[in-house]
């Protein structure tokens, strides 16, 4: 046995009261966190789950009693009969799948542009003071115009195809993404990027390898919002004009006054949102893996 190891065997076994009576204390604080976290997804879950059935219950309710005209506002169980029809008999534009996949196709397109375009104009951005400077007052201005009328450019300009689609949903996507971005390079540490000027980085590896990472919260938070923005910017191109989509389908359930296919397009446009946000926090919690876990309650 080596002197290393039995001093330290020795030391375990000499350890002072007060430490030994600290471990057991500290394994029991660590189980009842462990406990207190499940009990809690439990009662958030459960109170999601009541708070769906009390809304859709009402909402039943009242339209079978005529306290709401269902003619406007259909009811839950209609517009589950519509997605089951549309499952299983196809719509009046063809497969759900299809209008799903279609849509979904449009969104990850306008996202995937619109972020790339975004976190590389806000990084040179925030990065260059001169040039931010210089076009500062046209990104504001830019902007500032309605994306609809974008949309309805993009719409003349583009034709009626995917291409437009996509341009609409990357234009809602670019700016959010582009402002965070360029707020995130902008608060990077002077400090660390001077010591790194000093252990002989350039302006590439500086960007690369302290900017980009340092902005990387900003730029994954901004991505939450987006994704949803690019699905409004597919549904909003899909009603200038479109052969198959989930848009296509609600503006031809409103064009028929068939508000259970309005509520079921919307339900499909919710459901992809919500995949879309857990696939972004999986993504999140695998790139910012060093970022501190982040306490907002306060227990009594």
């Amino acid at each position: 046995m080596s002197v290393r190891s039995a001093a330290a065997r020795l030391s375990d076994t000499v350890a002072s009261p007060a430490e030994a009576a600290t471990r057991p204390r500290i394994s029991d604080l660590a189980a009842r966190r462990m406990r207190d976290a499940r009990r809690r997804r439990i009662t958030v879950q459960a109170l999601r789950l009541l708070a769906a059935v009390v809304w859709l219950g009402s909402w039943e309710l009242t339209t079978r009693l005529g306290w709401v005209d269902k003619f406007f506002f259909s009811q839950p169980s209609e517009i589950v009969q519509k997605i089951w029809y549309w499952i299983t008999q196809g719509t009046e534009l063809g497969p759900l799948w299809d209008q799903v996949l279609t849509t979904m196709e449009e969104t990850a397109g306008g996202f995937v542009v619109g972020a790339l375009l975004g976190i590389v104009i806000g990084v040179a951005l925030g990065r260059n003071h001169l040039l931010s400077d210089v076009l500062g007052p046209y990104v504001k201005a830019a902007n500032a115009i309605p994306r609809v009328v974008l949309g309805a450019l993009f719409a003349i300009s583009l034709g009626l195809d995917i291409k437009s689609k996509i341009a609409t949903a990357a234009i809602l996507v670019f700016f959010v993404v582009f402002f965070n971005a360029f707020q995130g390079a902008r608060e990077v540490d002077r400090n660390l990027i001077a010591n790194a000027r000093i252990l002989g980085a350039d302006n590439r590896r500086l960007t690369t390898e302290i900017v980009v990472p340092s902005a990387l919260s900003w730029i994954i938070a901004s991505l939450h919002t987006s994704f949803g923005l690019a699905l409004v910017g597919a549904v909003v191109g899909e009603l200038f004009g479109a052969t198959a989509g989930v848009g296509e389908l609600i503006y031809s359930a409103e064009q028929n006054f068939d508000a259970a296919g309005v509520f079921a397009g919307m339900f499909l446009l919710a459901a992809i949102a919500l995949v879309a946000e857990a696939l972004i926090t999986a993504l999140e919690n695998r790139l910012i893996r060093w970022r501190p876990q982040v306490i907002t309650e306060t227990r009594i």
